[in-house]
């Protein structure tokens, strides 16, 4: 097994090294502990993790490496990944000597998402709490690249572990020594589609399911492609198949190793079962830390500080599922929980410190936001949208931005502040599908003092109640007439034509709108009371003459995340 600790560059280069990764200058064992990954955007500000390895998509030449190394160095990156092969690259060396940033390059058809995911995957390892490490076989527990290794030593041949769709879980070094389909399903992270026909057609899978020993696979044949024979053994836990584990070999297997790949394979289920359960734990100790950061109080300061926000502003994001009426409640539940974890992972793509967790039925997100605050917002705000934009409308997602939150003791208000600007979003009226609270204040406060109306059980009283009496006995349209005129500032012709009558009918409705209801429209105070009380309690205001919600299509709803039913605005 490995002797670099698996957050150390020297680990990253010994599990994705040759394969993946390249070498070209610096000292990876002066490197020290990787904080996490980063993605370099030229035409955006950027946060990285401390200690980063940044990906460099996009960047090309000496001169625009050489700007980003040294900009790096102030951030203070550990290193910078390149597309390969890089050209002149040996004009770099004095920069990183100069910098101390470690230049690497990634290897020709590989993928940049792929090699992200991969580099998170495994520096995720310990990412939330500070447990003692466990292992398991004298190799870390869940750690499935190690134990690759450790195989792969024993067997004499590189090896992969694939899951139960044949995509690469991890694999060993010497990836090398294998042959070109091996290296195309480590760049892929998937099996080619071609061979998994060729094993589907030559019954290797059904052997595999069904068998406890080895399995022999005889080179493919497939056009000119040159492969090696494989040894294969299935991945078990009682009676499920977890996945199974693949060795290229040059020259067949001894008995004893044959005996040491099958012994090695109960091991790799037991870590396959372990990294599992972790990842299932993770997650739960995460939403339990993101609640406890958000109720504010002593543990607060203690949670953010084992998700590493302590010390950093952020903004609470809330996203939430509207479901149609008679929509099946497991298939919501599942929806959410997936649209949960898109947005987990969209978001730490922007900011690896975000943390996401479903409580009820919403989403919430603490979202770090360093540096200069002033247009954090908006920031968050264009994130949210681009999300939204990649999930389609038709999830009926809404996300909305709470305040800063500058210190621990602030994240309940910018919680509370997403509440009001997503209760907004759900009314459908702004036609938005990400605000901040900044953005609906007036709509949030409009729907706070229905709540208020409908606590109190108020009614309608002065003008507006003559005015509903009149309507309700003659059929006539007094209040419509009163709406439309405030609306359009006292404009007729606007007016009459947003509710399809000639200019000179509505100036005779508009008069008998004064004489009915005893309603000086010239006070300007007599017709901002009129506008507030036809927003807060009158027809088609969202409160049903019994003080109840009524509901106005898609999205609407009468309660509020963390609130008792009140009328939707």
């Amino acid at each position: 097994m490995s002797t670099h600790p698996a957050r150390s560059l020297s680990r990253v280069l010994e599990d994705f090294g040759h394969t993946l990764l390249d070498l070209l200058y610096g000292d990876p064992d002066a490197a020290g502990e990787i904080g996490g990954v980063g993605i370099h955007d030229p035409y955006d500000e950027q946060h990285y993790p401390e200690h980063a390895i940044v990906l460099g998509v996009g960047v090309h030449g000496v001169d625009a490496t050489g700007r980003l190394l040294r900009h790096l160095a102030g951030l203070g990156a550990t290193a910078l990944v390149v597309r390969g092969p890089v050209a002149d690259a040996d004009e770099l060396e004095p920069v990183v000597n100069e910098t101390g940033v470690a230049l690497l390059a990634l290897t020709r058809g590989a993928s940049w998402a792929q090699l992200a995911a991969m580099l998170r995957t495994q520096l995720a390892e310990g990412d939330v709490g500070e447990g003692e490490e466990q292992t398991l076989g004298g190799v870390p527990s869940g750690d499935l690249f190690a134990l690759a290794n450790a195989i792969a030593t024993l067997l004499d041949a590189p090896v992969t572990i694939e899951d139960r769709r044949s995509r690469i879980l991890a694999f060993s070094g010497r990836q090398d020594e294998a042959d070109a389909p091996r290296v195309e399903s480590i760049l892929a992270r998937q099996v080619p589609e071609r061979y998994l026909r060729h094993h589907e057609e030559h019954g290797v899978f059904k052997e595999l399911y069904r068998s406890e020993g080895l399995v022999h696979v005889p080179p493919p044949t497939l056009g000119e492609e040159a492969a090696l024979p494989r040894a294969a053994v299935a991945v078990r836990a009682g009676d499920e198949f977890l996945g199974s584990v693949w060795a290229a070999l040059r020259k067949p297997l001894t008995p004893e190793r044959e005996q040491a790949f099958l012994e090695a394979a109960k091991l790799v289920a037991l870590h396959m079962l372990r990294f599992r359960a972790g990842t299932d734990a993770e997650n739960r100790l995460r939403a339990d830390l993101v609640t406890t950061a958000l109720e504010g109080g002593a543990g607060a300061v203690e949670a953010l500080g084992r998700l590493g926000l302590v010390d950093e502003p952020t903004l609470v994001v809330a996203m939430g599922l509207a479901p149609e009426r008679g929509e099946d409640h497991a298939h919501v539940t599942a929806e959410r929980q997936r649209l949960a974890s898109a947005l987990a992972v969209h978001l730490t793509a922007v900011q690896p410190r975000s943390a996401v967790a479903l409580l009820g039925d919403v989403a919430y997100a603490l979202f770090p936001v360093p540096g200069d605050t002033a247009h954090a917002r908006e920031r968050a705000l264009q994130v949210a949208s681009n999300f939204l934009a990649r999930t389609g409308e038709r999830t009926g997602a809404v996300i909305a931005i709470g305040s800063v939150a500058e210190e621990p003791a602030a994240l309940p208000r910018s919680r509370a502040n997403a509440d009001r600007a997503l209760r907004v979003l759900f009314t459908g009226r702004t036609g938005k599908r990400a605000a901040s609270i900044a953005d609906v204040y007036v709509d949030a406060l409009l729907i706070e003092m229905r709540d208020l109306a409908v606590a109190n059980r108020d009614e309608l009283s002065g003008p507006l109640a003559r005015l509903v009496a009149y309507d309700t006995k003659h059929n006539a349209h007094l209040v419509e007439t009163l709406r439309a005129w405030l609306d359009a500032f006292g404009d007729v012709v606007t007016a009459s034509a947003s509710v399809f009558v000639h200019p000179n009918t509505f100036r005779y409705r508009i008069r008998r709108v004064s004489e009915v209801g005893e309603l000086d429209l010239q006070d300007p105070a007599a017709r901002f009371a009129a506008m507030l009380q036809l927003r807060l309690l009158g027809p088609d205001s969202g409160t049903a003459a019994d003080g109840t919600g009524t509901h106005h299509g898609r999205g609407t709803r009468t309660e509020g995340p963390g609130t008792t039913a009140a009328p939707a605005g």
